[in-house]
């Protein structure tokens, strides 16, 4: 029988005295309606309710209805609801059931199964019915499952029944493609950021004022996201296209009533930009938006040498185009899908007038975006993953197009005019390969004020030897300089012997220093086979010392081939390295020799890898190493580091994780097959509580299940989730699992191992090799896929090629990348 979940349940669980909710009661039946509102509370879910005897029977389905009549959707029962509710579109105030955002996302009439009574059907525990609603149609079925004993919940299966309306190769394309109220059009953050909440207001009376926000304090400056350079533009609607803006990057946090401007380095330059800060202060406290600072010129376009002119003084219109929002109004929501963050900040800035503008973006498209900006003289575009967190580092989620060259270059001499002017040219040169090379010289593009001021620059830091080997013939009449202006050339091509061909200055450019000013040479977006075309080590400056030393005997491979390895996976690897406290083994003489943990470093491991504080089980602070980019990691492979294991947090917020590991550890001799069968059901129990998952082949024997998180739960929920979920299912199905760590108890089982997910524990990285025999790597796989791989160590860091092949390909898209929360067990 089902439980009693009648509309008293309703009112059993409100207290109407602290919320507008309409109070529970039966109405005349009247119709045959149902209404889908998605629901944004504890976790993202669907309501799915169906209008019967006066109520709304309802569902709450966590991964919302799938047009795959081969899928079946979890289906939570719920007590039923007044009709009332069905039109209610808006937000629950935290702290009351059910709190949240609310949208009416789809609504219309259902049909019984002719011949049948679902009065009678529901209380069987089946339904058969057909939808005509705007988004939903065709015929659906609903059937309860066998529950056990004590179970707290109802849990039904919602299923779409094969019919001219069902979609086997896109079943979640209801949920992915319809993302607005089917009344109102809003997103779900434009219905957060609006006026129709349900607030504590006795009687429903009029003029009760809501309780004043806790004043949200300023954020803290952060890294900022950077584009990779690339040959062509992605394809696809999973990417996202905007222009690229000619102007300079900032960061602009909000308070109470005030702003502040960084650039993407962490300069402060809220005196310069004071007409966008003040702007930016009238927004809501607790902001931090990323975007571009430009100068509009009479054509309305973004004018780069006019936004020079304008921070020494002169008069132009200056516009911040605003393109992610990183925190919101106190809440951190980087870890968010893009699209996500940019409805975020499309609510943030509705209505807000000039200087203030929205970076809008087209969803796919984008060749014929960068064509059209090329043939208007635009710089070029960015295109985004839509599905991609924030992360403060260079990665390929985010990918820059230029129409034109257009780079910085470290001024390091300048050549004598022989007529009135100031000087001739220009002496240039760019860090390659860890050292300043000659880069040519650049004589047009100024006037006679930009040459007396760049001579008054140039002057005071006269030196009498140049900072680079310049070709004999360039330095007759030179005047070299510390090298340390960095200046914006636009050109055609660099000519064989690495020299700038038809530059021309643009402006300085005070907003980089010169150390940080490299050779940005495109990667192409699919990577070539050949091997010769990967970066290596030395190609981001970092020198490997003993590169032929043999690491893995058994396939001869060296240190030198290791490194070259991370340095070709680079853009994969770094999205989950990335800022995440790292636990190294290491094995200077190689694996088959001493290997030993390190998780401390005392500075011995070089400037790029980084330290941050972490109070241990015993009250000391200590020092855990961490790397912004690649460069830290090969650093560390430098000094012997063959694999890398991070937290389950990065480090900020270090006290939350972003992510969850279950490593499926089989017994001795138990077939690979049996994991992949583990692997299979461990996907079924997490989605059946609405999480997403992806399968990792461990690089050893295993699998590992992950489930990436929305960073908001601490480190003693997360583990309590996972020991309590662990060891229900080893007791629910002991012919499978044990939650048992010693190796005695497995007797052909698999150790489902969740002590991964606790404070300062550990698992591999996707992408990182591992101390083993043939080299092999943690590499990601597709659920899809997973029956035809024979053991965890497939892949070996000589497929660098083929993984990054597939992970630019459909069969990964999106690997890794879901915005959930973790729900209440």
């Amino acid at each position: 029988m089902a439980r009693k979940l009648d509309i008293e349940t309703y009112n059993a669980k409100r207290d109407f005295t602290k919320t507008k909710e309409p109070k529970g009661r039966t109405a005349k039946a009247k119709g045959n309606s149902f209404v889908v509102q998605k629901h944004d509370a504890s976790r993202l879910h669907w309501d799915f309710r169906l209008e019967m005897d006066g109520v709304l029977k309802s569902w709450a389905v966590p991964k919302g209805p799938s047009l795959d009549p081969g899928q079946n959707r979890l289906a939570i029962r719920t007590e039923d609801h007044p009709l009332d509710y069905g039109t209610f579109e808006g937000t629950i105030p935290k702290g009351e059931y059910g709190g949240g955002t609310v949208m009416l996302w789809d609504r219309g009439t259902w049909i019984p199964e002719p011949g049948k009574d679902p009065r009678k059907t529901i209380e069987e525990g089946h339904l058969h019915f057909r939808l005509e609603g705007e988004r939903m149609h065709g015929d659906w079925v609903m059937f309860r499952l066998k529950g056990k004993p004590g179970d707290k919940s109802e849990p039904w299966m919602l299923k779409k029944v094969t019919d001219e309306f069902a979609n086997p190769e896109q079943g979640d394309a209801l949920v992915d493609e319809c993302v607005t109220s089917v009344t109102t059009g809003r997103s779900m953050a434009e219905i957060a950021s609006g006026a129709d909440v349900w607030k504590s207001n006795r009687d429903g009376q009029k003029g009760g004022r809501a309780k004043k926000k806790p004043a949200v304090g300023p954020p803290e400056f952060r890294d900022p996201q950077l584009a990779t350079l690339v040959d062509e533009v992605p394809s696809g609607n999973e990417w996202i296209h905007e222009y690229k803006y000619d102007g300079y990057r900032l960061l602009i946090a909000t308070g109470e009533g005030s702003a502040t401007a960084w650039t993407r380095n962490g300069k402060d330059w809220t005196d310069k930009f004071r007409s966008l800060v003040r702007a930016a202060a009238k927004l809501p406290a607790g902001c931090l938006l990323d975007g571009e600072a430009v100068a509009l010129g009479e054509n309305g376009k973004p004018d780069f040498q006019l936004l020079q002119s304008t921070l020494k003084g002169s008069d132009a219109d200056l516009a911040f185009y605003a393109f992610d929002l990183l925190v919101d109004q106190g809440e951190d929501i980087t870890a968010l899908p893009n699209l996500e963050r940019k409805e975020r900040l499309a609510a943030l800035l509705k209505g807000v007038p000039a200087p203030l503008i929205y970076g809008d973006h087209v969803v796919g498209k984008g060749e014929a975006l960068f064509q059209a900006i090329c043939k208007e003289g635009g710089e070029g575009i960015i295109s985004k993953k839509a599905s991609a967190p924030y992360r403060g580092t260079r990665s390929r989620c985010w990918l820059k197009i230029k129409c034109i060259q257009r780079s910085e270059f470290v001024i390091v001499g300048w050549s004598e005019s022989e007529k009135r002017r100031s000087f001739r040219s220009l002496l240039l040169a760019v860090n390659e390969d860890g050292k300043l090379t000659y880069a040519g010289k650049v004589g047009t593009g100024f006037n006679a004020k930009s040459m007396e001021e760049l001579l008054a620059l140039m002057e005071p830091l006269a030196v009498a030897k140049a900072a680079v080997e310049v070709p004999r013939a360039e330095r007759r009449g030179a005047h070299w300089i510390e090298p340390k202006l960095v200046a914006e050339i636009a050109y055609t091509e660099f000519t064989s012997d690495g020299v700038l061909r038809h530059p021309s200055f643009i402006a300085l450019r005070e907003d980089k220093p010169a150390k940080q000013v490299v050779r940005e040479k495109p990667q192409k977006l699919k990577s070539s086979a050949k091997k010769g075309e990967h970066p290596t080590a030395e190609s981001f400056g970092i020198k490997i010392t003993n590169p032929d030393r043999i690491i893995y005997p058994e396939g001869n491979i060296t240190k030198g081939a290791l490194a070259d390895y991370y340095a070709a996976i680079d853009p994969l690897i770094m999205v989950d390295a990335a800022r995440r406290p790292m636990t190294l083994i290491r094995c200077p003489q190689g694996r088959s020799k001493k290997c030993f943990f390190q998780k401390h470093d005392a500075g011995t491991m070089g400037e790029h890898v980084k330290h941050v504080p972490v109070k241990e089980k015993d009250g000391e602070v200590q020092d855990y190493l961490y790397f912004d980019d690649v460069r830290g990691l090969l650093s560390c492979v430098q000094m012997g580091a063959i694999e890398f294991h991070g937290w389950g947090s990065r480090i900020d917020p270090l006290e939350n994780p972003d992510r969850l590991v279950f490593d499926l550890d089989p017994d001795v001799g138990l077939d690979f097959a049996k994991v992949k069968e583990a692997a299979v059901r461990l996907r079924a129990l997490l989605g059946d509580l609405g999480l997403t998952t992806f399968p990792l082949l461990s690089g050893g024997k295993g699998i590992h299940v992950v489930v990436p998180l929305d960073a908001i739960r601490d480190w003693p929920t997360v583990k309590s989730f996972a020991e309590r979920f662990t060891r229900a299912i080893a007791q629910a199905e002991p012919q499978m699992f044990t939650a048992n760590i010693r190796k005695v108890e497995r007797k052909g089982r698999i150790f489902l191992d969740w002590l991964r997910n606790q404070r300062g524990a550990t698992a591999v990285m996707p992408y990182s090799a591992r101390a083993r025999e043939g080299a092999p790597v943690a590499a990601p796989i597709a659920w899809e896929e997973l029956e035809k791989y024979q053991g965890g160590n497939h892949f070996s860091i000589t497929d660098a090629d083929e993984l990054l092949d597939r992970a630019s390909s459909k069969v990964l898209a999106g690997w890794g990348q879901a915005n959930q929360a973790l729900p209440d067990l």
